[in-house]
């Protein structure tokens, strides 16, 4: 088995910079940059820890919340800007906590769509963000229904909301 010669290894290190660079200049130009990552990441828990059904799960597990919202903004800028400083395993997370099911994914997106709104940043941004909270919503739905459902679960996440949607009644 032999390494990967040095100028392809140079190569693919540069791509991976430049790709980083442009998804970075992609979100700046519509208005997704660190500062606004932490607006929403602090509102978005200032709601959850009032909120009736999700806030006592976080309660029982977060004691630190500086260091947690540290962490869930590095992930963010992970997520939107591929800074790359976030490292975890939210699945596994989420894995550990007993009874999580599509309510509570539905009513963490509902707070996190409302508190994008709230923000009233750029339409494309908000579009994007909120994308991006569903698809990680669905994954980490999907994972849990699986591990407790098999197999069978493996569109669990398909009815949560989406971002526009009127919630039901």
């Amino acid at each position: 088995m032999t390494d990967r010669p040095q100028p392809l290894r140079k190569q693919g290190h540069a791509q991976a910079i430049a790709a980083r660079q442009r998804k970075q200049a992609e979100a700046a130009a519509i208005g997704i940059e660190p500062d606004y990552i932490a607006a929403f990441v602090d509102r978005f828990y200032a709601r959850i820890r009032d909120d009736a059904l999700l806030g006592p799960i976080f309660a029982a597990r977060i004691t630190d919340w500086d260091h947690h919202l540290g962490r869930m903004k590095a992930f963010w800028r992970g997520i939107l800007l591929g800074s790359g400083e976030y490292s975890g395993n939210p699945m596994q997370k989420h894995l550990a906590i007993s009874g999580l099911d599509a309510d509570h994914f539905a009513r963490w997106l509902r707070l996190f769509y409302a508190t994008l709104d709230e923000l009233e940043g750029q339409p494309q941004a908000t579009a994007m963000v909120a994308g991006r909270a569903r698809m990680i919503a669905d994954s980490l739905l999907t994972g849990v229904a699986m591990q407790r459902d098999g197999l069978a679960a493996s569109r669990a996440g398909d009815a949560l909301p989406r971002y526009g949607e009127t919630p039901p009644a």
